[in-house]
């Protein structure tokens, strides 16, 4: 806060001070908005068993690819499977790895990009030229890689995800200590006799890791959406385990008579990815307040 909106704020009577402080620490609409949406999905991931009508490995091959009907909500797949149940089993393995595949990599950059950006020196500089390695790699090309490398399964997808995805981390929380480590509080804190560990994640962390957790939910989309596209290529989760990415594919063929078999589960990675989106954006925009 400035000097000038300080004294402003301090000229107002105790009862606007207090509408002032809640209007600041108060979360943007938007943000309830995004966990109200992403809650339907994770709420629809933990009581699965019991929500869905169907169970979604059972086959009935004699009413496969069904309209949409009062039966079959959403119609069926080609083996004849109810396509609504395999989108809510679906969103089990798509949020379990989604929200690992980014909380992972988000553990392992932010611990080592706080500590290559307090310490410095010969840390500082092998931690950074492995991030160089890292990121001069295509993303996508070096995922698939690693996944073939390891091979399909959930466990594979989520080292491959942390190995890559920590450099972002990483690169971001170093930047912010860095900016933190030279300011007086901080000499302070070192003339007061605490040592460096304790300086680190008691002072200069908590007032550095804000950036980390406004990047976090756009993150979880592009591991959700990095499952959604490993699957698609056949590299991701493994028939016949429902998966909405390679729900998509398995659609794909019949795109013109039954476009909901790609259709919806297409919109539904677009609905987790925007409340996600509203999450991000109004974490942002409540830490410039």
């Amino acid at each position: 806060m400035s000097a000038i909106a300080a004294d402003t704020v301090g000229a107002l009577s105790p009862k606007t001070r207090l509408i002032v402080a809640a209007e600041r620490t108060r979360l943007p609409r938007r943000v309830w908005v995004g966990i109200s949406i992403v809650a339907v999905y994770v709420l629809a991931a933990v009581f699965a068993p019991l929500i869905a009508p169907y169970d979604p490995l059972a086959q009935d091959v004699v009413n496969s690819l069904a309209a949409p009907s009062a039966a079959h909500w959403l119609g069926t797949d080609e083996l004849g499977r109810d396509v609504l149940s395999r989108l809510i089993h679906a969103s089990r393995i798509d949020l379990l790895v989604g929200f690992l595949g980014a909380a992972l990599p988000a553990a392992l950059g932010t611990f080592l990009g706080a500590v290559a950006g307090f310490r410095g020196g010969w840390l500082d500089g092998v931690i950074m030229r492995i991030s160089d390695i890292v990121q001069a790699f295509p993303t996508y090309i070096l995922i698939i890689a690693l996944v073939f490398a390891l091979g399909p399964g959930v466990t594979s997808i989520l080292v491959a995800f942390t190995l890559i995805a920590w450099v972002s981390y990483a690169r971001l929380i170093r930047t912010e200590v860095l900016r933190e480590r030279g300011l007086d509080y901080v000499s302070a804190a070192r003339a007061s006799g605490l040592s460096g560990r304790r300086t680190l994640w008691r002072h200069v962390f908590p007032n550095s890791v804000g950036q980390t957790l406004v990047y976090l939910p756009s993150d979880i989309v592009g591991a959700t959406l990095g499952l959604a596209a490993l699957s698609f290529l056949g590299l991701g989760i493994q028939a016949p385990t429902p998966e909405w990415g390679a729900m998509i594919a398995a659609g794909q063929p019949y795109i013109r008579e039954q476009w909901w078999l790609s259709t919806v589960p297409g919109l539904v990675v677009v609905g987790f990815g925007l409340g996600l989106s509203l999450v991000g954006e109004g974490i942002e925009e409540w830490t410039r307040k």
